[in-house]
């Protein structure tokens, strides 16, 4: 046994445990005869850091991973990170920009540039593994991947090949989200939007007949250069006259189409709009839906977003601005241009680049994503694999229903090369490796494809790519599926879906998880989203540096409640930290009062009530801990063990068992309560691991010599029976001692005022009970049988059908305490009724902020619970 210090000093032991766990194999799967639990990371970018919704999900997986593994599963949390292909291209680009030589990528080459992108990484892309150690994620690093190595690149070539082969991967020319300053395509996860103060443009086009002019807007004059039709809407009374008709679009003096189509919203605008089919995703649907019409698709821009040759002259080589202000001024020499409006919308803008994207149509492969989803719909309505919460179903489904081609490719260097090969007469050959793609095309000179495919399209794989696919190997079979996905609601959509068509598809039809746990977002205290340009961001390597990653763990699994968004608040991480305190504390009591290390998951014999009743607690704790994580309620799982660790436990435990171990004690009862003592608390540390495995394995080994470490140690035993008659003996004694200290603090009666109590209506049971207590009555409550009744003002209150009276005279003063509670009392009830009759009012609970209503509806609870705790301590002044 090794002296607990008698400061808790987090920094002194968490990196020192978390490197003695880590050497000692402590996270590997090691136990063959034992059913296997899986969890697979979300793979976080390369480049990045741990933000503190790394800190949330990286949490909640240690949480399921430590727990199974004390439940003796085979428990295997598969870890790695993702290349990360326009971060990390970025991220390298910008040293070399910023380098002595001032070099870029293009000046390099391929190769050189690919080669300095490795070396990056081995010198600076572990970052966020170091951290996430720091957070305590116990992980299988023996066998960390990473979404470009070599068995990964396999992977991602067998994948796409087959889909090829099988019809399912193909090139075709669509519109994609164009990012002008990368010049590659990007994902809708990649784009953000932005609402801006803009301007809404009407300009006239002449109708073919000479009749007069049919009006448009837009916000987007540079893309009138490409008009290939106007629209109306079928049902708009005003526009009819207009329909079959052609008008002469000006500045390029081209004829085009007046059609009918229910896109254009009759009341936005002119009513007519102008439809631009290679520069709108929305104008690509109507000129797909009507062939008949014959539309040009007319590409405007090169990949820099400078106006292209397929412009007038005068346009070719300007910017997207400067096309704009000249298209609006010619348009004015004219007279063509009706009005300008403001017009406040929105606009996407990459949100790495931070340009606004082009819609734009160029040749990419894309995946026929409509025909994979519907295995993987099916798997979801089966209930082969669930969401929780339940209600996440919804929005899967309603993506998947109305999925779109994937554009799997992207214009970038860094990345899994799209394995296809083109000869001299652009036939495409796609293969595993070049002399596949050589044999097939019989010998003659081919050139490979020199995109690569998107970052999304490697991390669907990660279910069983990490596990060895395509070979057969053991940990495929053993570790495949996944017993439970933990991620954030907002990429079911890019990631989830994505892993569930592939996992489906290349897996004999096997889901790739059974669950798929989504967390919300992590707010500031306020409630608002955080985000560098509001400056509420919170950094988790602060706060653990501050105050210990237990306390940062505690709060997040205290605060994740099936899905619903957190408000981190720093004094919640505080006073978890201070709860860690509590029981460091406490393991020092005990450590001074000869209790040490039980060795054993059952418990010692026991003849006193309190220990009986301990016992029974700690059996109750954990079946509650195992319905929690069942249920996947994590908040649950921290409530349970921080209410028995601090109330139960410390606050009541120790100080009832205190007198039977002081000097002069039965010798016997003080043996056994010091080994039920030591029992429990090495019961709270196995159940409290799983959230501050730090704290409790340091307290574990510091309690005394262990065969074995925390992490490894055996669950709880959950089945032990109650002791009926030692729960209601205990539980009776805590009420009312917890009732008299209520009343004397609501009274304001001074805490050393020892006071005499007579009893009325007590049964037999209680009677004995308040004989058998005596002791442990007089010096928690510090009240003793009075030896005359009560007269006067004084304190009643009523517990377990007894009504017991205290006296005040001379101990407080009566009426200024009666008159301070019935002002308290007063101004409680009248900020409660103010509160209710805001919330009832449509104006407000309507139009204010919702945080504004959340914390209306918080304070009228308070402020109901302040009137009635202070009218119940009027009602007991007698």
């Amino acid at each position: 046994m090794t002296l607990i210090d008698k400061t808790f000093a987090p920094a002194d032991f968490e990196q020192r445990w978390y490197a003695h766990w880590e050497a000692t194999g402590a996270f590997r799967p090691d136990r063959p005869d034992a059913k296997p639990f899986t969890i697979i990371i979300p793979p976080p970018n390369v480049t990045g850091s741990l933000h503190i919704g790394h800190a949330l999900d990286n949490t909640l997986q240690d949480v399921l991973i430590r727990w199974h593994r004390l439940q003796g599963r085979d428990a295997r949390w598969v870890v790695g990170t993702d290349h990360a292909g326009i971060a990390t291209q970025m991220v390298v680009e910008r040293q070399l920009t910023e380098s002595t030589q001032g070099t870029t990528r293009q000046q390099m080459g391929r190769a050189a540039f690919l080669e300095t992108v490795w070396d990056w990484k081995r010198t600076s892309g572990d970052t966020i593994t170091r951290q996430l150690r720091r957070l305590g994620a116990s992980c299988d690093w023996a066998h960390e991947r990473f979404t470009m190595d070599e068995g990964f690149n396999k992977a991602v070539t067998r994948v796409f090949v087959t889909l090829f082969n099988e019809g399912l991967l193909y090139r075709d020319k669509r519109l994609v989200n164009w990012d002008p300053k990368l010049k590659t395509a990007i994902s809708d996860l990649e784009v953000e939007y932005r609402e801006i103060d803009g301007q809404l443009w009407h300009f006239r086009y002449p109708l073919e007949d000479g009749s007069g002019f049919i009006a448009i807007a837009t916000t987007r004059p540079e893309t009138i250069l490409g008009d290939g039709a106007v629209a109306v809407n079928p049902d708009d009374p005003k526009m009819a006259h207009y329909v079959g008709k052609r008008c002469r679009l000006p500045l390029v003096d081209r004829l085009i189409p007046i059609i009918t189509d229910p896109y254009v919203e009759a009341d936005f605008g002119s009513g007519a709009v102008k439809i631009t089919a290679a520069h709108d995703f929305n104008d690509f649907e109507v000129y797909k839906r009507h062939p008949e019409a014959n539309i040009p698709v007319i590409n405007l821009m090169n990949d820099d977003a400078t106006m292209s040759d397929a412009c007038p002259p005068d346009y070719r080589g300007l910017t997207r601005e400067a096309a704009r202000a000249k298209v609006v001024a010619d348009f004015d020499a004219l007279g063509l241009l009706d009005k300008i409006e403001p017009h406040r919308h929105q606009v996407p803008y990459g949100d790495r680049s931070g340009v606004v994207i082009e819609p734009y149509l160029t040749d990419q492969w894309y995946v026929n994503a409509a025909k994979l989803a519907t295995p993987a719909l099916a798997a979801v309505r089966s209930g082969a694999t669930q969401f929780v919460p339940k209600t996440w179903e919804k929005t899967y489904f309603n993506w998947m229903e109305n999925i779109q081609p994937w554009c799997v490719s992207r214009q970038l260097w860094w990345g899994h090369q799209i394995p296809a090969w083109y000869g001299p007469d652009g036939r495409c050959y796609v293969a595993e490796s070049q002399a596949e793609a050589q044999a097939l095309a019989g010998g003659v000179e081919l050139t490979r494809d020199e995109d690569v495919l998107d970052t999304w399209f490697s991390s669907a794989l990660w279910p069983f790519a990490t596990l060895g696919w395509p070979d057969d190997t053991a940990d495929l079979a053993r570790h495949y599926p996944g017993d439970v996905l933990v991620t954030g609601f907002d990429i079911i959509f890019f990631w989830v879906a994505r892993m569930m068509m592939q996992g489906i598809h290349f897996m004999d039809d096997v889901p790739p998880f059974k669950t798929v746990y989504c967390h919300g977002l992590v707010r500031d205290a306020k409630g608002a989203k955080m985000s560098k340009s509001k400056g509420n961001t919170v950094d988790p390597l602060l706060l653990i540096d501050k105050y210990g990653a237990d306390a940062l763990r505690f709060t997040l699994t205290a605060m994740e409640s099936q899905g619903r968004d957190i408000k981190l608040d720093e004094k919640r991480v505080e006073g978890y930290r201070n709860f860690a305190t509590k029981l460091w504390n406490a393991a020092r009591f005990c450590q001074s009062n000869g209790i040490g290390a039980s060795q054993s998951i059952a418990p010692p014999p026991a003849e006193a009530a309190v220990n009986r009743w301990i016992i029974g607690e700690v059996a109750a704790t954990a079946r509650a801990l195992e319905t929690a994580v069942a249920t996947y309620r994590f908040d649950a799982y921290a409530d349970a063990i921080y209410q028995f660790t601090w109330n139960r436990f410390c606050d009541w435990y120790l100080e009832l068992t205190k007198p039977l171990l002081v000097e002069g004690a039965d010798p016997a009862v003080a043996a056994e309560t010091r080994a039920v003592t030591g029992w429990a608390l090495d019961q709270i540390l196995v159940m409290l691991h799983p959230v501050m495995p730090f704290l409790t394995e340091e307290l574990w080994h510091k309690l005394g010599a262990r065969p074995y470490d925390l992490v490894v140690a055996q669950w709880v035993a959950s089945d032990l029976p109650a002791d009926a008659a030692a729960a209601a003996d205990i539980d009776w004694l805590i009420g009312l001692v917890s009732e008299v200290r209520s009343a004397r603090t609501e009274l304001n009666v001074p805490p050393g005022a020892k006071l005499g109590y007579s009893v009325e209506g007590a049964s037999a049971d209680v009677t004995a009970r308040l004989a058998a207590n005596a002791a442990a009555i007089e010096r928690l409550a510090r009240i003793v049988p009075a030896t005359a009744p009560a007269t006067g003002g004084r304190l009643q209150l009523v517990h377990a059908e007894a009504t017991y009276a205290l006296p005040l005279e001379g101990v407080v003063d009566l009426a200024a305490e009666q008159a301070r509670l019935d002002k308290a009392r007063a101004a409680a009830m009248k900020e409660r009724d103010a509160l209710a009759g805001r919330l009832n009012s449509p104006g407000f609970t309507e139009k204010a902020k919702p945080e504004a209503v959340e914390k209306a509806r918080e304070d009228h609870a308070a402020r109901s619970a302040e009137a009635e705790r202070l009218g119940a301590a009027l009602a007991r002044l007698g």
